[in-house]
């Protein structure tokens, strides 16, 4: 008689609560069939006893199976543990790649069967794989690691549909490759496997790439679990190999920085070469200004004049050469050299000397050349040969009197053009100090000779003693001045900038007890400046400023300072002042000292200014800190209505702060390449075909979302970095151009900074050819600003594009200077009708844009010239656009800036 259902499962949960199916079945075949067999009543007590051992073994039995599955869990577990500290510990080793990536095989084959393994990267962006590692054992293609090839250019296969997907993959080729209809191409996608497992590699989201396992012999050889498991390890790899290429990249930047750094520091050395060589040059001709004035005979003058020139160049052999008075005659008063000891006079001849005099030119010449003056019949020698020879004549009154010459019997000591220079401009200074002595020796000679004379040469010599004291005295008053002028402004004799800064750093530093004296610093910036300028001319501006300043140095105690900075900006340090409310009342007491009126040049003026209030702290290192934040609070006077103060606070700290935080953030996207090209379509008015498209910077930030250039321009304009930006954009722009999307031509906006670099347009060339764009669907953007100023570069630059078929779009024409005389001067094709006249069509300015609108499309139709109105947003705008003859628009009436191309249909 069977045993009942309920009697079965409380004898089973009695002998070990069994759950598992297959370990019932287990219990079951090792004894418990004798419980379901019998009933307990049935039993005699022996039958019971081996009943309940029945039961027992199949509780021993179950535990048994559950502590080996428990084990497997734990080996594999450990195994798993093991894999991701390795992948881990690949990522931060300095291995090369190819050796990582073997060892990441390694790993994964340790962890299911990987014989036939490879790695591809995804930039989903621009839609490119990678196949970073390549290993099978029947196919023999052999992967590029730097080779990027263009996903729709592939042909379907697993690989492209694990891509796609983004959904992993597993079991044989064929039943997955019928499944997602892809055809077999075994020359190109390689040969059909028993059984394929392929996993994505995700990254925010975004399928970044995929590992592939496959096995040519055995089906079904990857399971749930194995499938499960490469997923977990996928991730792992693909964090390992973006630490890899993050450190390579820093790597990267590390070394390109060192060698700019480098490169800087040679030049500031050689700068620092050249400030040591001018302070030595000036320093000889002081001294020898000082030799021409000294007493002292001729004899010696010219033994010191050899020392002041042996200090600034080799003159171990140093001559002076003077023609005697009647001309005939080469005479040398003073001759040192190490192979003719004695030079005597000699009548004129045709040596180096007399060439040299002869010419009035400075002579260099090295043995070769000496050989081949003499060949020619130029010149003889006299004396020794030298190695190098250098010689310069020595003048009076513009006529070549003498000469003075260097020169070395050593193969291995020349001269140089520098030293030619440099003797040639030594010599323009001899020769005043050797006239001075010749006079100081003639005065010598006529109180010798004639003694009855003696008082009137006595006089002479006092008048020239005091006439070289004046000439001291002037030279110190100079040096004085240029001291003060270094230190003050040449308008009003304020302190500089220079002063201010060094009285804002020694004030900021603590005395010897440790102690810091409070002040505060006002940023004075005077209301509307320029119109003076503008109205009644720059001398009647300057005497405003002169009684500015005057105003300010009134109102002032005196342990303060006054500067002026330039232009019409003021700063003030207010010592001892610790009390914001005190430095905000002394501003306005300033305020109101300038309110009072001014007469210039004939006119009633009424000045006023913004004030911005910094106070010292101690993170102030220097003074540049505290002029900023008061000329940050400055403009925010000026921003809350001029005539007023503003106190710099946290607010604008933060500013600031947040400033300097998107700049950090500009930096990164820009290693990142986080900027893509929007693109707005540009049409044909008459029947709305899309011609063309206008390139529109975006930034994807990671934090903030996709930012619009107003967010950023300003600080990336600021920092330099807007370049770089736009270097990214147009090689997006490329790509897309090159990718033959769009229909007609794109536009790109180029910055007037862009038109100072001289290599701007072999560089834009050099990048659209890299991308395999053709240049000739390519328009530039510019602005008036980038024509005038430089506009023979630019008209070059120019040129050189339309020879490429690259055309200029003029930007924003009507805002800015519209000076008639360049339309005509450069190629440019079209001219972009600024949006705020054509927004007037329309509206109650209508009467005044429709005749601006009018006179830009007579003008541009005179010249031959298309146009191109933008910001079109109503059918009513394009209508009058129409009939006004405007050939094309662009605005949101049109389309919105998209990520993609417009189709290349007509819009109404």
């Amino acid at each position: 008689m069977a045993m009942p259902s309920e009697r079965l499962d409380a004898a089973l949960e009695a002998a070990g609560g069994l759950g598992d199916p297959a370990i019932d079945v287990l219990a079951v075949d090792t004894g418990a069939c004798f419980a379901i067999a019998c009933e307990p009543a049935a039993l005699d007590p022996a039958g019971r006893a081996w009943q309940q051992l029945a039961l027992r073994s199949a509780a021993i039995a179950l535990d048994a199976v559950r502590g080996e599955r428990r084990l497997d869990q734990l080996r594999r577990s450990e195994r798993l543990q093991q894999a991701l500290y390795a992948i881990a510990d690949l990522a931060g080793s300095t291995l090369d790649m190819d050796d990582v990536l073997g060892r990441i095989h390694g790993i994964v084959g340790g962890l299911t069967t990987a014989e036939n393994f490879y790695i591809v990267l995804y930039d989903d962006l621009r839609d490119t794989v990678r196949f970073l590692y390549f290993v099978d054992e029947r196919d023999p293609w052999t992967a590029d690691p730097d080779e990027e090839l263009q996903l729709d250019a592939m042909p379907p296969s697993l690989t492209t549909t694990l891509l796609r997907h983004g959904q992993p993959l597993v079991g044989p080729s064929a039943e997955l490759r019928r499944r997602h209809g892809v055809d077999l191409v075994e020359s190109l996608t390689g040969p059909d496997s028993a059984d394929w497992l392929g996993v994505p590699m995700r990254r925010d989201g975004r399928v970044c790439g995929a590992i592939v396992v496959q096995s040519y012999d055995l089906p079904g050889r990857y399971s749930d679990e194995d499938r499960a498991l490469l997923e977990f390890v996928a991730q792992h790899i693909l964090t390992a190999l973006e630490r890899r290429q993050a450190r390579a990249e820093l790597e990267r930047r590390v070394v390109s920085r060192t060698i700019e750094l480098q490169e800087a520091n040679f030049g500031l050395q050689a700068q620092i070469a050249e400030r040591e060589r001018a302070g030595k040059l000036q320093r000889a001709l002081y001294r020898i200004s000082e030799l021409s004035v000294a007493a002292g005979s001729l004899e010696r003058f010219y033994a010191d004049l050899h020392a002041i020139v042996g200090e600034l160049l080799y003159a171990r052999n140093f001559y002076v050469a003077m023609l005697s008075a009647d001309g005939q005659q080469l005479e040398f008063p003073y001759s040192v050299d190490e192979r003719d000891a004695e030079r005597r006079a000699r009548p004129l001849g045709n040596g180096l000397t007399e060439y040299v005099i002869a010419s009035g030119q400075p002579l260099l010449v090295r043995r070769e050349s000496i050989l081949l003056l003499e060949a020619t019949g130029h010149v003889r020698s006299r004396g020794t040969r030298a190695q190098c020879w250098l010689g310069v004549p020595l003048t009076r009154d513009g006529r070549p009197v003498g000469a003075i010459a260097v020169q070395s019997y050593d193969p291995r000591i020349g001269f140089s053009p520098d030293d030619q220079e440099l003797l040639t401009f030594v010599a323009h200074h001899i020769d005043s100090a050797l006239e001075r002595k010749r006079a100081q020796a003639a005065l010598n000679a006529a109180h010798a000779e004639l003694e009855f004379r003696v008082e009137a040469r006595t006089r002479e010599l006092e008048d020239a003693n005091r006439e070289l004291r004046a000439q001291i005295g002037e030279r110190i008053r100079a040096q004085q001045r240029l001291v003060h002028q270094a230190r003050h402004d040449p308008l009003t004799g304020l302190p500089n900038r220079l002063q201010l800064l060094e009285r804002l750093t020694t004030a900021l530093q603590p005395d010897g007890d440790g102690r810091r004296t409070p002040f505060a610093v006002l940023f004075l910036d005077l209301d509307r400046f320029k119109l003076v300028n503008d109205s009644v001319g720059h001398a009647a501006g300057d005497a405003m400023l002169v009684e500015v300043g005057k105003r300010i140095a009134a109102s002032l105690e005196p342990k303060d300072l006054v500067a002026r900075l330039g232009g019409d900006e003021f700063a003030v340090m207010l010592a001892g002042v610790d009390d914001p409310c005190i430095a905000e009342a002394r501003a306005d007491g300033l305020l109101k000292s300038l309110a009072a009126p001014v007469w210039v040049a004939g006119r009633e003026l009424y000045p006023s200014a913004s004030i911005g209030i910094a106070m010292s702290h101690p993170d102030y290192l220097d003074g540049h800190g505290l002029l900023r934040d008061a000329d940050a609070a400055m403009y925010r006077a000026k921003a809350c209505g001029r005539d007023r103060s503003e106190r710099f606070d946290e607010a604008m700290r933060a500013e600031a702060t947040r400033l300097l935080d998107l700049e950090a953030d500009l930096r990164r996207a820009i290693l990142q390449d986080a900027f893509e090209p929007w693109f707005q379509p540009i049409v044909r008015v008459a029947d709305g075909e899309v011609v063309g498209h206008e390139a529109l910077l975006r930034w994807r930030h990671e934090l903030h979302g996709m930012l619009y250039p107003a967010e950023f321009i300003g600080v990336g304009e600021d920092s330099g970095l807007i370049e770089q930006v736009d270097w990214l954009m147009y090689r997006h722009v490329f790509r897309h151009l090159a990718a033959g999307a769009s229909p007609g031509y794109v536009s790109i906006n180029v910055s007037p900074r862009h038109f100072r670099s001289g290599d701007f347009v072999e560089r834009l060339l050099g990048l659209a050819d890299e991308a395999g764009a053709d240049p000739r669907r390519l328009r530039i953007e510019i602005t008036e600003v980038a024509l005038l100023d430089d506009a023979p570069r630019a008209l070059r630059m120019l040129n050189t594009l339309r020879t490429h078929g690259v055309l200029v779009l003029l930007d924003d024409f009507g805002t800015g200077f519209s000076a008639l005389s360049y339309l005509h001067r450069f190629p440019i094709q079209a001219l972009k009708i600024d949006q705020s006249f054509v927004q007037g069509l329309g509206s109650g300015m209508h009467a005044e844009s429709l005749a601006l609108v009018r006179a830009i499309l007579a003008l541009a139709g005179t010249l031959g010239i298309d146009t191109i109105a933008e910001g079109v947003e109503t059918a009513q705008q394009r209508d009058q656009l129409h009939a006004l003859g405007c050939q094309y628009g662009q605005g949101y009436f049109y389309g919105r800036p998209s990520n993609a191309f417009e189709p290349g249909a007509r819009i109404a």
